[in-house]
């Protein structure tokens, strides 16, 4: 039976086969003829769907070794505090506050709050649906097919990146309050354009440090978050207390001196604050139980996140009017300017503690999108690859933290902001789809009929949330727009609630009220997309073109292959159990 045994092969192995095991990438004349069939592959793949199966076992293979089950609730709990609770809250609050929602800032948040627990909720029933380390990637491969995942791919990667990077970039910003020097003075100044000019060594180095913790343990990660959270729970409940004891009412008038255009412009963007919770959906893979754990770890700890949002943004608020928010970091200068000029100290303290948890629930949950990305060779399968001996996926992670580094090192909070929140904006609609989807398609089994139904519906109800938001975009006084789109969108979730029969039934925990959350989600998340300024929006475009070209050139032909069994992954180690049964 030893000898029956296949060794594994060393982690660190760099082989071309490695990297581009396809048919496709056998030589140059493999290339060119998988090029020149771009047209029939692209055909393929638009629709093809994966199963729920395929996602949670046979891509598992893909990554040689296992991911250790070693997290309960109270784990998952605590990353959702230590993933959201960060940059968002410390920086964007008083940045937005003083640039577009002024008082209203404590809407802003609710809306963006409210808009964050719908997603909250199809990622739940997903995550326990489908326990893999795959995120949103692998739900939407089931449910939408392998292009509409490809382009959710794209965004997800993007996300990682520039999440990273924004959390790395506000860490300098609180470290120079902590040390008591002016907010840019750690960083090189240089002639490059504006945004890009003001160069961070520092949050390189705190990404880098993040992802060395990350990839050595994952449940010792796991103690060290909880840990760092809970000393920043006590931060954050200080800052509440502290900024209401000192409230002063006159502050928050005029209320929303940029109106309601400024409250969503602000939600938009501080719906960042928000990103992270979907790590929780990466760990499904480690979760002892997740069909009890991950409900209880992703409502309870973002429930609470929205409730701690809105009184800081609100005591923020009283403490200063928002033309003297400083913008940089709003807290400690705030707290200066009260007479509790300690208190600045242990607000940046805090912000450090709460930004250094983001940076690593965030360097395992990205490395854990990434994985799953791989296994499936959207990108080259060296990525899947998990450690022998730290069950954690340290190539996966060297990717994530690489990119970021090099992206926090140029660009600036702002720059980042927008493109990322457009990018979480669009996974999260994405994700509303796939569970009506869910709900109401199953292949082999719903009527075609039922089938076009559905396909018209959901247009229907895109199509009028999309308008909604430019009836916003372009004059948010109007009202004609919106007795045209509203109505519409009604009609669309309605026409699906009474015309067309669920065809899935959740085994543990699901979506209530279907389709008309997933149906508000997509409308809420559309709406918020269409309150980004332009420039958003052509850095998305330029993004999403990059990503199409990848994937016309790689990522096409390399799924095609693994789809059509032209690629089979060897195993690494047979398991001794099942040596000799049929």
């Amino acid at each position: 039976m030893e000898d029956q045994k296949i060794h594994p092969q060393s982690y660190w192995r760099w082989s071309k086969e490695d990297f581009f095991p396809e048919e496709s990438f056998r030589d140059w004349s493999t290339y060119r003829y998988a090029l020149s069939h771009t047209y029939s592959r692209f055909k393929d793949r638009l629709l093809s769907r994966s199963e729920d199966s395929d996602e949670i076992e046979k891509l598992k293979k893909q990554s040689e070794n296992e991911m250790k089950r070693c997290l309960n609730w109270w784990d998952l709990m605590w990353f959702g505090f230590g993933a959201v609770i960060g940059a968002g809250i410390f920086v964007l609050t008083g940045q937005e506050a003083h640039d577009n929602a002024g008082s209203a800032i404590v809407l802003s948040y609710l809306a963006s709050g409210l808009s964050a627990m719908l997603s909250v909720f199809c990622y739940t029933e997903f995550a326990i649906e489908i326990p893999v380390a795959g995120g949103s990637f692998a739900y939407l491969r089931v449910e939408l097919g392998d292009f509409a995942a490809f382009i959710t791919a794209g965004n997800i990667l993007l996300e990682c990146i520039l999440g990273g990077a924004a959390v790395a970039r506000s860490w300098t910003s609180y470290f120079t309050s902590l040390l008591n020097r002016e907010s840019n003075s750690l960083r090189i100044h240089t002639n490059l354009a504006e945004g890009y000019n003001l160069l961070d060594p520092i949050a390189v180095c705190v990404l880098a440090i993040a992802s060395i913790i990350a990839v050595s343990s994952t449940k010792n990660t796991s103690k060290l978050n909880w840990i760092a959270s809970a000393i920043n729970t006590i931060v954050i409940l200080f800052v509440i207390i502290a900024g209401f004891m000192h409230a002063d009412t006159s502050n928050m008038k005029p209320f929303a001196p940029h109106g309601p255009e400024g409250v969503f412009r602000a939600a938009a963007i501080v719906y960042f604050a928000y990103g992270g919770f979907d790590t929780i959906a990466t760990m499904a893979e480690e979760t002892k139980n997740p069909s009890r754990d991950i409900p209880l770890g992703l409502l309870g700890s973002m429930s609470i996140i929205t409730i701690i949002y809105c009184l800081m943004a609100l005591s923020l608020s009283m403490m200063q009017k928002y033309t003297d928010i400083d913008p940089n970091a709003a807290y400690s200068v705030a707290f200066e300017k009260v007479g509790m000029k300690w208190a600045k100290y242990l607000v940046a303290l805090g912000a450090l503690k709460g930004m250094t948890t983001v940076l690593l629930v965030g360097a395992l949950g990205q490395a854990r999108y990434i994985t799953h990305i791989a296994r499936a060779h959207m990108i080259p399968p060296w990525f899947a690859l998990v450690h022998p001996k730290t069950k954690t996926p340290i190539n996966a992670t060297l990717l994530i933290t690489i990119c970021s580094g090099c992206i926090a090192f140029f660009s600036s909070l702002d720059v980042l902001a927008s493109l990322l929140s457009i990018s979480t904006l669009f996974v999260f609609m994405m994700m509303a789809v796939a569970i009506i989807v869910r709900r109401y398609y199953v292949k082999g089994v719903t009527p075609r009929s039922s089938l076009l139904k559905l396909v018209g519906f959901l247009v229907i109800i895109i199509g009028s949330s999309i308008g909604t938001s430019a009836c916003w975009g372009l004059d948010p006084s109007g009202w004609v727009g919106y007795t045209v789109t509203v109505p519409l969108w009604f009609l669309g979730t309605l026409g699906i609630s009474l015309m067309l029969t669920q065809q899935r039934t959740p085994k543990v925990w699901g979506v209530p009220l279907v389709p008309w959350i997933p149906a508000l989600s997509i409308a809420t998340n559309l709406f918020l997309m269409g309150s980004l300024e332009y420039m958003a929006f052509i850095r998305f475009g330029i993004c999403t073109v990059i990503m199409l070209i990848y994937y016309v050139l790689f990522g096409l032909h390399a799924t095609y292959d693994m789809a059509h069994h032209q690629y089979e992954k060897e195993p690494n180690v047979i398991d001794e159990d099942s040596v000799g049964k049929p």
